[in-house]
């Protein structure tokens, strides 16, 4: 009795379902953006052709997080936009993953006052920290490849610490 290849022919290839789907959503995130200073400008940037976004499946940012997997927070979050944030999160389907674009995202850069949270992993679970003040598009980029090294080993909580 012949295998697989001889019934089927030789363009037939097997994969666990997991593997496939871990590519498919690395292949297509749909990022939304939180853009709340300076760094938001460096964000669009990297959607222009020069750097192109799409190339990684990443068309266009999403307005609505209900459409969206990945925020990119970008910019010092204050302690108004903590729980719209928080909120925004919630909204977002799973899986969902986070970067912290920015020193002031991911630590409150030189901004030291009681008016800013320090570092928006307080408020959400960050997946990925891209530093810089503000990042070059290249290190967002940067920063999706080692995501997208991530969701492809369907390795999305590991390093996560829920925010209380």
């Amino acid at each position: 009795m012949g295998g697989v290849s001889d019934t089927l022919g030789a363009n037939f290839m097997t994969t666990k379902l997991d593997k496939l789907v871990n590519w498919a959503r690395r292949s297509s995130l749909w990022p939304m953006t939180f853009g709340l200073a300076c760094c938001a400008i460096e964000m669009i940037g990297t959607t222009m052709p020069r750097h192109d976004l799409a190339r990684f499946g990443m068309e266009a940012f999403r307005a609505s997080p209900r459409q969206s997997d990945l925020m990119i927070v970008a910019g010092r979050v204050s302690q108004k936009m903590a729980p719209v944030l928080r909120h925004v999160y919630d909204q977002m389907t799973e899986p969902k993953w986070v970067i912290s674009m920015g020193v002031c995202a991911s630590s409150g850069g030189m901004f030291n006052n009681y008016a800013l949270i320090q570092g928006v992993d307080q408020i959400v679970p960050v997946d990925v920290y891209v530093p810089g003040c503000p990042p070059r598009p290249e290190m967002l980029i940067d920063g999706i490849m080692l995501l997208h090294d991530r969701i492809i080993k369907g390795d999305y909580e590991s390093m996560r610490v829920a925010a209380e």
